[in-house]
């Protein structure tokens, strides 16, 4: 396996090239990071506190941290004095938490709110009604020390590509309506992160500024 040449394959076929390309590590070892490392990969995606726990410490102080699987509340405080940007925040209850971890270092955190746009009833997230609940809610607007950056989706796990479009499309239109509305000053919404290996040229037809890509550049899983 060749991850230099996979990534330039995977590159060549970006729509935008500004699109931040987010390497998914999860499961994979540090032979394989250090070498995407060293073809210029920073960004890179783990899906469990643990994994990102350890392998931290072993790459570079410039690597930028995505935790991007569900995150349990109890485990915040693990990866808060690092972590570059947590994106999959599906409750008020983890947010809360996030901001609690983030006082107790002095850090500002950054995030992307999870929204749920799948037909999938197995995926996280909020939905439309219950994000602008939040977003009404007196405690919300005293939070201190998060970032929210922008929004995250994952579209339904079909071979369906119109379904898949129709749902990007939907998370982005939430989005531009966000944008338009007046938020506190720890609302930045400048990220839209959906699309993975199977749907990120879709996610990028339809607005994508950010995509998780794990197997096209490393590979299946085992």
């Amino acid at each position: 396996m060749d991850i230099k040449a996979n990534l330039e394959t995977v590159k060549k076929t970006f729509l935008n090239p500004d699109c931040l390309l987010v390497a998914v590590s999860k499961t994979k070892p540090l032979s394989d990071l250090k070498e995407a490392y060293e073809v210029g990969i920073r960004d890179f995606g783990e899906n469990k506190v643990q994994e990102l726990q350890a392998k931290q410490p072993e790459m570079p102080d410039d690597v930028h941290w995505h935790m991007i699987g569900h995150l349990q509340s109890n485990k915040v405080k693990y990866i808060a004095p690092f972590v570059h940007l947590i994106h999959g925040v599906d409750s008020f209850k983890l947010l809360k938490e996030i901001n609690k971890q983030g006082k107790k270092i002095d850090r500002i955190i950054s995030i992307l709110l999870q929204i749920h746009i799948a037909e999938e009833e197995t995926k996280f997230g909020f939905d439309r009604a219950e994000l602008e609940d939040m977003l009404g809610d007196s405690d919300f607007q005293s939070l201190t020390h998060i970032k929210i950056q922008g929004l995250m989706g994952m579209a339904t796990f079909t071979e369906n590509k119109d379904q898949v479009r129709k749902e990007f499309r939907g998370l982005k239109t939430f989005f531009d309506e966000l944008n338009e509305s007046q938020l506190p000053s720890f609302v930045q919404l400048q990220d839209i992160s959906m699309g993975m290996s199977g749907d990120y040229l879709i996610a990028q037809e339809e607005g994508s500024t950010m995509v998780r890509i794990g197997s096209a550049i490393f590979g299946g899983r085992g």
